[in-house]
Protein backbone atom coordinates (compact mmCIF):
# COMPACT_ATOMS: atom_id res chain seq x y z
CA UNK A 1 0.00 0.00 0.00
CA UNK A 2 1.04 3.38 -0.78
CA UNK A 3 1.57 6.51 1.44
CA UNK A 4 0.66 9.65 1.20
CA UNK A 5 4.78 10.53 0.91
CA UNK A 6 5.05 8.19 -1.88
CA UNK A 7 6.26 10.34 -4.88
CA UNK A 8 5.18 7.21 -7.53
CA UNK A 9 2.77 5.26 -5.51
CA UNK A 10 2.20 3.03 -8.54
CA UNK A 11 5.74 2.09 -9.49
CA UNK A 12 5.85 -1.43 -10.84
CA UNK A 13 1.87 -1.64 -11.41
CA UNK A 14 0.13 -1.82 -14.42
CA UNK A 15 -2.94 -0.21 -15.03
CA UNK A 16 -5.67 -0.89 -18.44
CA UNK A 17 -8.03 2.24 -19.31
CA UNK A 18 -10.69 1.70 -21.54
CA UNK A 19 -11.58 4.65 -23.76
CA UNK A 20 -8.31 6.20 -23.16
CA UNK A 21 -8.74 8.70 -25.89
CA UNK A 22 -11.55 10.34 -23.95
CA UNK A 23 -11.91 13.72 -21.84
CA UNK A 24 -12.10 11.63 -18.85
CA UNK A 25 -10.40 8.75 -20.24
CA UNK A 26 -6.82 10.41 -21.46
CA UNK A 27 -6.90 12.53 -18.06
CA UNK A 28 -7.32 9.35 -15.55
CA UNK A 29 -4.29 7.69 -18.25
CA UNK A 30 -1.62 10.58 -17.44
CA UNK A 31 -2.72 10.68 -13.50
CA UNK A 32 -2.04 6.99 -13.27
CA UNK A 33 1.10 7.12 -15.47
CA UNK A 34 2.42 10.17 -13.68
CA UNK A 35 2.44 7.99 -10.43
CA UNK A 36 4.35 5.48 -12.00
CA UNK A 37 1.77 2.98 -13.56
CA UNK A 38 2.45 1.55 -17.12
CA UNK A 39 -0.58 2.29 -18.62
CA UNK A 40 -2.63 0.17 -21.03
CA UNK A 41 -5.46 2.13 -22.85
CA UNK A 42 -8.10 1.46 -25.55
CA UNK A 43 -9.71 3.79 -27.92
CA UNK A 44 -12.36 3.13 -30.30
CA UNK A 45 -13.10 6.40 -32.15
CA UNK A 46 -10.05 8.98 -31.57
CA UNK A 47 -7.05 7.45 -33.18
CA UNK A 48 -4.88 10.65 -33.65
CA UNK A 49 -5.80 12.21 -30.18
CA UNK A 50 -4.75 8.24 -28.94
CA UNK A 51 -1.47 8.47 -30.50
CA UNK A 52 -0.67 11.99 -28.79
CA UNK A 53 -1.81 10.84 -25.66
CA UNK A 54 0.86 7.85 -25.68
CA UNK A 55 3.36 10.53 -26.62
CA UNK A 56 2.46 12.70 -23.80
CA UNK A 57 2.77 9.66 -20.86
CA UNK A 58 5.92 9.31 -18.78
CA UNK A 59 7.93 5.73 -19.17
CA UNK A 60 8.86 3.18 -21.85
CA UNK A 61 6.09 0.83 -21.75
CA UNK A 62 3.07 2.23 -22.30
CA UNK A 63 0.73 0.81 -25.21
CA UNK A 64 -2.29 1.68 -26.83
CA UNK A 65 -4.79 -0.39 -28.79
CA UNK A 66 -8.23 -0.01 -31.30
CA UNK A 67 -10.74 -2.19 -29.22
CA UNK A 68 -14.78 -1.78 -28.51
CA UNK A 69 -15.73 -3.18 -25.68
CA UNK A 70 -18.27 -5.13 -26.95
CA UNK A 71 -16.04 -7.29 -28.76
CA UNK A 72 -14.77 -9.92 -26.51
CA UNK A 73 -12.83 -11.78 -28.79
CA UNK A 74 -10.71 -8.42 -29.37
CA UNK A 75 -10.40 -8.10 -25.53
CA UNK A 76 -9.48 -11.66 -24.93
CA UNK A 77 -6.56 -10.77 -27.40
CA UNK A 78 -5.76 -7.73 -25.28
CA UNK A 79 -5.79 -9.38 -22.15
CA UNK A 80 -3.18 -11.72 -23.66
CA UNK A 81 -1.30 -9.06 -24.75
CA UNK A 82 -1.13 -7.49 -21.41
CA UNK A 83 -0.59 -11.22 -20.14
CA UNK A 84 2.88 -11.60 -22.53
CA UNK A 85 3.77 -8.69 -21.94
CA UNK A 86 3.53 -7.85 -18.10
CA UNK A 87 1.84 -11.02 -16.55
CA UNK A 88 -0.44 -9.17 -14.53
CA UNK A 89 -3.30 -6.19 -14.28
CA UNK A 90 -3.57 -4.13 -11.17
CA UNK A 91 -5.72 -1.14 -11.83
CA UNK A 92 -8.43 -1.96 -14.69
CA UNK A 93 -10.87 1.66 -15.26
CA UNK A 94 -13.84 0.95 -17.37
CA UNK A 95 -14.48 4.09 -19.01
CA UNK A 96 -15.76 3.57 -22.32
CA UNK A 97 -19.32 4.13 -22.94
CA UNK A 98 -21.55 6.09 -25.33
CA UNK A 99 -25.46 8.17 -25.35
CA UNK A 100 -27.22 10.03 -27.42
CA UNK A 101 -28.98 13.07 -26.27
CA UNK A 102 -33.10 11.68 -26.26
CA UNK A 103 -35.88 13.38 -24.12
CA UNK A 104 -37.33 11.50 -21.59
CA UNK A 105 -40.58 11.91 -22.34
CA UNK A 106 -40.25 11.26 -25.90
CA UNK A 107 -40.14 7.67 -25.63
CA UNK A 108 -40.46 6.60 -29.25
CA UNK A 109 -37.51 8.02 -29.85
CA UNK A 110 -35.41 6.08 -27.71
CA UNK A 111 -35.57 2.76 -30.22
CA UNK A 112 -34.46 -0.49 -29.53
CA UNK A 113 -30.92 -0.23 -31.43
CA UNK A 114 -30.04 2.63 -29.10
CA UNK A 115 -30.93 0.91 -25.95
CA UNK A 116 -29.02 -2.31 -27.33
CA UNK A 117 -25.79 -0.17 -28.12
CA UNK A 118 -26.24 1.89 -25.21
CA UNK A 119 -26.43 -1.55 -22.76
CA UNK A 120 -24.17 -3.23 -24.90
CA UNK A 121 -21.34 -0.57 -24.55
CA UNK A 122 -21.74 0.99 -21.08
CA UNK A 123 -22.83 -1.99 -19.06
CA UNK A 124 -21.98 -5.46 -21.17
CA UNK A 125 -18.39 -3.75 -22.02
CA UNK A 126 -17.47 -3.04 -18.70
CA UNK A 127 -18.22 -6.60 -17.52
CA UNK A 128 -16.76 -8.34 -20.64
CA UNK A 129 -13.62 -6.06 -19.63
CA UNK A 130 -13.21 -7.35 -16.22
CA UNK A 131 -14.49 -11.38 -17.31
CA UNK A 132 -11.65 -11.49 -20.24
CA UNK A 133 -8.99 -9.68 -17.26
CA UNK A 134 -9.72 -11.35 -14.31
CA UNK A 135 -6.57 -13.96 -14.20
CA UNK A 136 -4.53 -10.92 -14.89
CA UNK A 137 -6.31 -9.02 -12.27
CA UNK A 138 -5.85 -12.03 -9.39
CA UNK A 139 -2.00 -12.23 -9.70
CA UNK A 140 -1.39 -9.31 -7.33
CA UNK A 141 -3.94 -10.15 -4.61
CA UNK A 142 -4.63 -6.40 -4.28
CA UNK A 143 -5.86 -5.56 -7.85
CA UNK A 144 -8.91 -2.63 -8.18
CA UNK A 145 -11.72 -2.29 -11.09
CA UNK A 146 -13.14 1.32 -11.19
CA UNK A 147 -16.16 1.91 -13.24
CA UNK A 148 -16.56 5.21 -14.49
CA UNK A 149 -20.62 6.01 -13.77
CA UNK A 150 -22.57 8.68 -13.64
CA UNK A 151 -25.03 10.68 -11.12
CA UNK A 152 -27.47 9.83 -13.57
CA UNK A 153 -27.60 5.77 -12.47
CA UNK A 154 -29.41 7.69 -9.22
CA UNK A 155 -30.69 10.73 -10.05
CA UNK A 156 -32.34 9.46 -13.47
CA UNK A 157 -31.64 12.78 -14.90
CA UNK A 158 -29.59 12.37 -17.63
CA UNK A 159 -29.03 12.16 -21.63
CA UNK A 160 -31.89 9.68 -21.80
CA UNK A 161 -33.66 6.94 -19.97
CA UNK A 162 -31.28 4.00 -21.19
CA UNK A 163 -28.27 5.77 -20.31
CA UNK A 164 -29.54 6.26 -16.45
CA UNK A 165 -30.42 2.61 -16.55
CA UNK A 166 -27.23 1.30 -17.83
CA UNK A 167 -25.55 3.57 -15.25
CA UNK A 168 -27.83 2.10 -12.50
CA UNK A 169 -26.42 -1.20 -13.65
CA UNK A 170 -23.22 -0.94 -13.99
CA UNK A 171 -23.59 0.22 -10.01
CA UNK A 172 -25.29 -2.28 -9.11
CA UNK A 173 -22.82 -4.70 -11.03
CA UNK A 174 -19.91 -2.78 -9.18
CA UNK A 175 -21.86 -4.25 -5.92
CA UNK A 176 -22.16 -7.71 -7.29
CA UNK A 177 -18.69 -7.85 -8.36
CA UNK A 178 -17.15 -6.52 -5.28
CA UNK A 179 -18.32 -9.37 -3.09
CA UNK A 180 -17.66 -11.77 -5.88
CA UNK A 181 -13.99 -11.26 -6.69
CA UNK A 182 -13.27 -10.15 -2.76
CA UNK A 183 -10.52 -9.73 -1.44
CA UNK A 184 -8.55 -10.09 -4.33
CA UNK A 185 -10.02 -7.19 -6.63
CA UNK A 186 -11.73 -4.66 -5.16
CA UNK A 187 -14.39 -2.75 -7.41
CA UNK A 188 -15.64 0.49 -7.14
CA UNK A 189 -17.60 3.11 -8.97
CA UNK A 190 -16.56 6.56 -9.29
CA UNK A 191 -19.67 8.65 -10.30
CA UNK A 192 -18.76 11.92 -11.05
CA UNK A 193 -21.82 14.64 -12.21
CA UNK A 194 -21.39 16.38 -15.52
CA UNK A 195 -17.56 16.91 -16.86
CA UNK A 196 -16.32 19.82 -18.47
CA UNK A 197 -14.88 18.23 -21.56
CA UNK A 198 -14.68 18.64 -25.04
CA UNK A 199 -17.42 17.04 -25.90
CA UNK A 200 -19.44 18.73 -23.00
CA UNK A 201 -18.16 22.63 -23.98
CA UNK A 202 -19.72 21.30 -27.33
CA UNK A 203 -23.04 21.02 -26.21
CA UNK A 204 -26.03 23.91 -25.98
CA UNK A 205 -24.11 26.50 -24.27
CA UNK A 206 -27.22 27.34 -22.13
CA UNK A 207 -27.76 23.77 -20.85
CA UNK A 208 -24.60 23.63 -20.23
CA UNK A 209 -24.85 26.79 -17.85
CA UNK A 210 -28.22 25.73 -16.68
CA UNK A 211 -25.88 22.68 -15.20
CA UNK A 212 -23.57 24.36 -13.78
CA UNK A 213 -26.14 27.11 -12.31
CA UNK A 214 -28.23 23.93 -10.83
CA UNK A 215 -25.03 22.66 -8.64
CA UNK A 216 -24.66 24.16 -5.60
CA UNK A 217 -20.74 24.40 -5.92
CA UNK A 218 -22.11 25.99 -8.96
CA UNK A 219 -19.65 24.83 -11.91
CA UNK A 220 -19.19 21.21 -13.32
CA UNK A 221 -16.36 19.00 -12.50
CA UNK A 222 -12.94 19.45 -14.07
CA UNK A 223 -11.51 16.15 -15.69
CA UNK A 224 -8.35 16.71 -13.64
CA UNK A 225 -10.89 15.82 -11.02
CA UNK A 226 -11.99 12.69 -11.85
CA UNK A 227 -8.73 11.62 -12.77
CA UNK A 228 -7.20 12.32 -9.00
CA UNK A 229 -10.10 10.24 -7.37
CA UNK A 230 -9.44 7.40 -9.62
CA UNK A 231 -5.83 8.05 -8.67
CA UNK A 232 -6.81 8.19 -4.80
CA UNK A 233 -8.58 4.85 -5.27
CA UNK A 234 -5.32 3.30 -6.94
CA UNK A 235 -3.47 4.33 -3.67
CA UNK A 236 -4.44 6.06 -0.44
CA UNK A 237 -8.60 4.62 -0.70
CA UNK A 238 -7.38 1.35 -0.05
CA UNK A 239 -10.47 -0.01 1.80
CA UNK A 240 -13.22 0.83 -0.45
CA UNK A 241 -14.89 -1.69 -2.04
CA UNK A 242 -18.59 -2.53 -3.86
CA UNK A 243 -19.31 1.29 -2.76
CA UNK A 244 -20.21 4.44 -5.30
CA UNK A 245 -17.64 7.20 -5.01
CA UNK A 246 -19.61 10.66 -5.50
CA UNK A 247 -18.26 13.35 -7.47
CA UNK A 248 -21.25 15.85 -8.17
CA UNK A 249 -20.81 18.87 -6.56
CA UNK A 250 -23.55 18.36 -4.82
CA UNK A 251 -25.89 18.44 -7.93
CA UNK A 252 -28.44 15.54 -5.89
CA UNK A 253 -29.43 17.90 -3.70
CA UNK A 254 -30.85 20.37 -5.98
Amino acid sequence: MSTPGDARPLEGRIAVVTGGSGGIGSTICRELAGAGATVVFTWRSHGEAAAELLKELPGARHFCREVAVDDTPALGRLAAEVGARFGRCDVLVNCAGMTRFVPHADLDALDDELIDQIFRVNWRGAFACVRALRGLLEVGGDALVINISSIAGVTGMGSNVAYCASKAALDSMTRSLARALAPKVRVVSLSPGLVDTEFVRGLDTAWRDEQARRTPLERLARPEEVGAAALALATTLSYMNGCILPLDGGRPLT
